[in-house]
């Protein structure tokens, strides 16, 4: 990968948390909480896991970049939904998203050509580079956008027909 496709996958990366903001401004409580499905996340659930996320995948490039060839574990995205009670409110944990991200924008443009090429084990993909990283998380939030908005079109479109969805939604 040339440096303007990696500048162009570090501004898309650094977009993601505008992206999720734009996705997530003006929404109800009914949105917040509507579940397209019941395995299905709902935006609150979405807001939870990009924190999360975001913090773990903050973490694995550091290790990729300060360790040599350093294990990087998974983790069981849906035991964190169902254990780290994301009922709670979103703020904290969309200003933990940002930070992360505006934490490390400045560092990926730091990056030198040999930084690039480190690489790492993952427990479930295996062979780990930081360009496999910022490729999958330049595009995680914008994912995440499109699934919030599409939880949302639901939600309106189910209240506008008069469908109750209470045995999806949580309530």
């Amino acid at each position: 990968m040339d440096r303007a496709e990696r500048d162009a996958l570090i501004a898309q990366y650094e977009n993601g948390h505008r992206l999720i903001a734009d996705a997530l401004a003006g929404i109800t409580a009914a949105e917040l909480d509507h579940k397209p499905g019941p395995a299905e996340w709902s935006p609150r659930d979405v807001a939870h896991h990009l924190a999360d996320s975001e913090m773990t995948s903050a973490i694995r490039l550091r290790r990729l970049l300060a360790e040599d060839n350093p294990a990087l574990p998974n983790y069981d995205e849906a035991e964190y939904a169902r254990r780290l009670h994301y009922d709670r409110p979103i703020e904290p944990s969309l200003d933990a998203f940002r930070a992360a991200r505006a934490s490390t924008a400045p560092l990926l443009r730091a990056l030198t050509e040999a930084e690039w090429a480190r690489e790492g084990t993952h427990s479930s993909s295996g062979r780990y580079t930081v360009l496999d990283w910022l490729r999958i998380y330049a595009a995680h939030a914008p994912d995440h956008a499109d699934q919030i908005r599409r939880a949302r079109a639901e939600a309106v479109a189910r209240r506008l027909v008069g469908t109750n969805n209470d045995a999806y939604s949580g309530a």
